[in-house]
């Protein structure tokens, strides 16, 4: 094997490299800020987390946080503290974007459901409508055979 070359970069390439990509972040983040004003908030609520969406009006997803992510680690998660946690740095983010007014959609059957819608309309979110989404089975699986002994 022979030697490797490495192309190294100018000071100034680089430069404009960094100028490039901080000028389009810049653009993406001053054009959502223009244009969102009302969101849409899904809840996933589960035995074991509970993980909130934001997104736009459309369902195009902005950001999220899930009780893991804050901080909170096993059978803690699942509380109705750690929900109203996480509602409250969804509100967070919702105000460093603009949204004044959303909809909630609920998902699951954890303990975090209702503390989280409190806690969204507690820290001034406008919350005009709230839908539950839990899929519910319809005849669902064909169950299993009976056993025989």
């Amino acid at each position: 094997m022979g030697k490797k070359r490495i192309i190294k970069q100018t000071e100034a390439e680089l430069l404009k490299e960094g100028e490039k990509a901080e000028g389009k972040a810049q653009k993406e983040t001053k054009e959502t800020l223009r244009k969102i004003q009302e969101g849409r908030v899904y809840i996933s609520s589960s035995y074991n987390n509970t993980i909130i969406t934001l997104a736009d009006s459309q369902g195009n997803g902005l950001g999220w946080v899930s009780a893991g992510s804050i901080g909170f680690k096993g059978t803690k998660k699942a509380t109705p503290f750690a929900a109203s946690k996480v509602a409250e740095a969804v509100c967070d983010l919702a105000k460093k974007i603009g949204i004044e007014k959303v909809e909630v959609f609920v998902k699951g059957i954890g303990s975090g459901r209702e503390s989280a819608i409190r806690s969204l309309v507690a820290r001034g979110l406008e919350v005009a409508a709230i839908k539950d989404i839990t899929p519910i089975p319809h005849n669902g699986c064909r169950p299993p055979k009976a056993r025989r002994v």
